[in-house]
């Protein structure tokens, strides 16, 4: 049996990025195409087979612990930016302010998709989900920087819609206007099956 089973969810990758230097500049710069590598986007500030643990990690391990880099890539849905930007009264959010490496359009409620999820590039490259992106304060500079006042605003508005980590399974390249398949783990709900046992 197998442990992934592709949906009939697909996207479609509406835009493209990569971050250079974070500590110059969280905003990242727009790609037509990139090649996905097992450290990520090539030359992304993100990217790389580990990373020093940071503060979200800081139950397991304590902080600049070398571990495993499941945070190379930010994926955001096209969908929920336009209801952030909805919620914060902007004309529109620009993937670049966030930080995104990718943008794609037409999984619903795309960042809850459950984590272990792959979306699968023609390529064949394989982007492994981590779990849920949540808001920080860093995109809310960026935003204050274009839009005045607002930054402010991004954190509350972001919740839930953030979009999700991810890391490269399978090496390849993706580019703007690839359509992406949708594999979720076969395996119930953990909370579900929790209570049903306890």
């Amino acid at each position: 049996m197998q442990a992934l089973k592709p949906t009939e969810f697909t996207a479609r990758v509406v835009w493209l990025g990569r971050v250079a230097d974070r500590a110059a500049r969280l905003e990242a710069e727009a790609l037509a195409e990139a090649d996905m590598t097992f450290a990520g986007i090539a030359g992304e500030a993100h990217g790389g087979v580990t990373r020093p643990s940071c503060s979200r990690v800081m139950d397991q391990h304590p902080r600049g612990t070398e571990i495993r880099n499941v945070r190379q890539l930010s994926v955001l849905s096209a969908e929920e930016l336009v209801a952030v930007a909805g919620e914060m009264e902007v004309d529109a959010l620009y993937p670049a302010w966030l930080g995104a490496s990718l943008v794609i359009e037409g999984i619903p409620d795309f960042s809850h998709v459950p984590p272990s999820s792959r979306l699968q590039a023609p390529s064949g490259a394989t982007l492994v989900i981590d779990m849920e992106n949540r808001p920080c304060q860093l995109p809310a500079r960026v935003i204050e920087g274009h839009r005045p006042g607002c930054g402010k605003l991004f954190k509350r508005a972001a919740e839930g819609r953030r979009g999700v980590t991810a890391w490269v399974e399978r090496e390849g390249r993706i580019a703007l206007g690839d359509v992406l398949r949708l594999h979720v783990p076969d395996q119930p709900v953990w909370s579900q099956l929790a209570r049903a046992r306890a």
